[in-house]
């Protein structure tokens, strides 16, 4: 999933340590924290800037985890959250992975979130033997041939989600022409390609365009849609992009069918789109933690912490977080570093809330569901397994 967008939004996270109650880590060097018993897990995505929403999701999931961690209280070392902000963009993921790399107590990263600032920090995080074990991030260019040494991805990539998407309008809605736009992000397009596939396999007509991010006026780009008489859309981008090209498609006319991906799945959509939001798809590798039986505990713990309901990939962060610290205390005291840690992490397999996490050898993720959403009266209801949906 994911890379850089349009809506300001602030921040309430500070870039640095964030103390939860625990105790303060040592950053004397070397790959073991100071004494052995006093780490740092990291998260690295947008906390501020563009796409700030996607990345609290994951934040929040990853802060609960460790939280409960501490009151538990049967870790045997103590850990600590460090947040690392690269904004959603490429430019700014080196640096910004840079400042955990540094933190010699830091023995993972949760992240990076989008796929394009992953492209930029996963040599770096490899470099440095750091695993960064993504729950978002979906190119699927991401594991080819392990090009990245400690990257390990934990949700399924977007050669499921697009096939997903055309899989939906090729035989549930059975569309005959779909219009085909992505924005220019590395996340777009590798979704984009993958569903351009899916649709032309099925024998869905194509046409396929590409609009970057932050487009001052999508007005063209709306009637070149309804012009093309196309019966279905799909659009491969964020939602910052996504919501100023809805409202300008319903002035435009246009009233086909339109789904877009896990970029998209998030309130912030909805709320800056208005009533043009109604009745698009959306899909996502993640099933809705207010929803599924497994995670309903985890829901209502974190609406209790954060005053809001889990949003994409919450619950994924949660639970990649909780396999770190299983594998850390597996570890056990004295012994857990960045490499022997990356090495656990790698052959683990872990039985989360939202799934059942292992890698093969390229630190890819086995599986394949996604999960399809709709607006409906200004809501994002789950719909479940659109593969189950289409009837395939």
């Amino acid at each position: 999933m994911f890379k850089k967008t349009i809506v300001k939004l602030a921040a309430p996270v500070a870039v640095g340590a964030l103390a939860l109650g625990l105790t303060a880590c040592g950053d004397d060097g070397g790959d073991s924290a100071s004494g052995g018993d006093s780490y740092k897990i990291a998260f690295q995505g947008p906390l501020s800037g563009d796409n700030v929403a996607l990345g609290q999701n994951m934040e929040r999931g990853v802060k609960l985890a460790l939280k409960e961690a501490e009151a538990k209280g049967d870790l045997g070392f103590k850990v600590e959250y460090l947040a690392v902000d690269d904004q959603g963009d490429p430019a700014k993921a080196t640096a910004a992975a840079q400042k955990a790399i540094d933190d010699k107590s830091v023995m993972a990263l949760v992240g990076p979130a989008f796929s394009g600032p992953t492209n930029s920090a996963a040599p770096l995080l490899g470099r440095a033997g750091l695993t960064a074990i993504s729950p978002s991030a979906t190119n699927p260019t991401l594991t080819e041939g392990h090009k990245y040494a400690t990257f390990l991805r934990g949700v399924p990539n977007d050669n499921a989600q697009g096939a997903g998407m055309a899989t939906y309008y090729a035989k549930k809605l059975k569309a005959k022409k779909v219009y085909l736009l992505d924005d220019k992000t590395d996340y777009g397009v590798g979704l984009a390609t993958v569903a351009e596939q899916g649709l032309k396999d099925a024998g869905i007509e194509v046409v396929k365009k590409s609009v970057p991010q932050k487009t001052p006026d999508y007005s063209a780009t709306a009637k070149d849609v309804v012009n093309s008489k196309a019966d279905a859309l799909i659009y491969a981008g964020y939602y910052q992009d996504l919501a100023p090209f809805s409202k300008k498609l319903k002035e435009a006319g246009y009233t086909g069918a339109g789904i877009s991906g896990d970029g998209s799945n998030d309130m912030k959509f909805v709320e800056l789109a208005g009533d043009a939001a109604e009745n698009w798809y959306l899909t996502c590798p993640c099933t809705d933690a207010s929803v599924e039986q497994a995670t309903k505990d985890f829901a209502a713990n974190y609406q209790k912490e954060y005053n809001v309901a889990p949003g994409t990939y919450s619950a994924e962060a949660y639970d990649l977080t909780n396999m770190v610290l299983e594998q850390m205390k597996g570890l056990g005291k004295g012994k857990v570093d960045r490499k022997a840690l990356y090495t656990a992490l790698s052959k683990a397999t872990y039985k989360g809330l939202t799934k059942e996490f292992s890698f093969d050898e390229n630190g890819e993720f086995g599986g394949t569901d996604i999960y399809l959403y709709q607006v409906k009266a200004g809501k994002i209801a789950y719909q479940g397994n659109i593969n189950e949906l289409a009837g395939s």
